[in-house]
C-alpha cells in the first residue's frame, strides 16, 4: 500500500522512518531507502528543476543506504535524455527491476514542495503504481506536516488541483501520535539514569496535563529545566515542581515557532 505520514515538526517522524528502514532492511526481505526531497523546494513550481533535484536526492540516497551503485551508474548515464514529467517514474522503475526484491520507499519532506513540481511527483508515483512490485516500489510513504489533501497544488494562474485527484492511490493517511503518560515518564527517567539529578515525582503529573505527550513539548520542556535553567546544570541539585513550572513560564514567554 502507499500511506502518508503527517505530524507536526519535531514530533520524531524522521527517526521513526530511518529506524523502519533499518528494520526493513535487516530482514532482508525488501529493500527499503529514505529520502528527505526538501532540497527541491527551491525549484518551487518549476519541474524541471524539481524533479531532477527530487532524484538526485533519491539516487544519492539508494546508493548510501543500500550500497547500490547500479542505480547511480543508470542515472547518471540516463538522467539527460529522459524528461523531468517521467524521470521519476524511471527512476523507481529502474530501481526496483534491479533491486533483487521488492522495494520500499520513504520520501520526507514531500510537503516542502508546491506546485507544479509537487503535481508531478504525486503523478509520476501514480503513474507506476500499476507495476508493482516488479517495476515499482511495493509500497510508498510520504512524510510531511500536512496530510495529502493540504498539499499546496496551486499553478500560477491557473485552478487549484486538490491533493485527492492528483494521489488517490494512498491507503491511509497516518498521523503521528503522541507519547503515552508512562513514555513521557520513562523518556525524562532516562535523564536521571544518565545524570543522576534526581526529579520530584510530582512533576510527572504536571507534564502529563501539560502536554498530554506531545513530542516537541515534551522535549522542549525537558531541555527547558535541565539544561537552559542554569542551576539544572548542577546535577547533584534535585529538581523540584517549583523548578518545572519555572522552567514551563520560561518555555511559553519564549514565543518558540513550534508553539503555534
Amino acid at each position: 500500500r502507499y500511506f502518508v505520514l503527517h505530524a507536526p515538526r519535531q514530533t520524531g517522524k524522521t527517526t521513526t522512518l530511518l529506524a523502519m528502514m533499518e528494520a526493513i532492511n535487516v530482514r532482508g526481505r525488501y529493500a527499503c531507502a529514505y529520502a528527505n526531497i526538501e532540497a527541491a523546494q527551491a525549484a518551487r513550481g518549476n519541474e524541471e528543476k524539481g524533479i531532477p533535484a527530487v532524484c538526485d536526492a533519491l539516487v544519492n540516497s539508494i546508493q548510501l543506504y543500500l550500497k547500490d551503485d547500479h542505480l547511480s551508474r543508470w542515472y547518471d548515464d540516463r538522467r539527460k535524455d529522459i524528461s523531468p514529467q517521467n524521470l521519476l517514474t524511471q527512476v523507481l522503475q529502474h530501481w526496483a527491476q534491479h533491486a533483487g526484491c521488492p522495494t520500499v520507499l520513504f520520501l520526507d519532506e514531500v510537503d516542502a514542495l508546491v506546485g507544479d513540481t509537487l503535481i508531478s511527483l504525486l503523478r509520476q508515483i501514480r503513474a507506476g503504481y500499476p507495476q508493482r512490485p516488479d517495476a515499482f516500489p511495493q509500497s510508498i510513504v510520504l512524510c510531511g506536516v500536512r496530510d495529502v489533501r493540504d498539499y499546496r497544488l496551486h499553478q500560477e494562474g491557473a485552478q487549484v488541483i486538490t491533493g485527492g485527484s492528483a494521489f488517490n492511490i494512498k491507503a491511509e493517511s497516518l498521523r503521528m501520535g503522541n507519547f503515552t503518560e508512562a513514555e513521557c515518564q520513562t523518556l525524562w527517567q532516562q535523564h536521571t539514569d544518565e545524570t543522576g539529578q534526581v526529579l520530584d515525582p510530582a512533576i510527572f503529573q504536571e507534564l502529563w496535563e501539560d502536554t498530554h505527550g506531545q513530542p516537541w513539548l515534551v522535549n522542549a520542556l525537558g531541555y527547558e529545566l535541565t539544561w537552559r535553567f542554569k542551576p539544572a546544570r548542577d546535577r547533584a541539585r534535585p529538581l523540584s515542581l517549583e523548578d518545572y513550572r519555572s522552567a514551563r513560564e520560561a518555555l511559553i514567554q519564549s514565543r518558540a515557532t513550534h508553539l503555534d
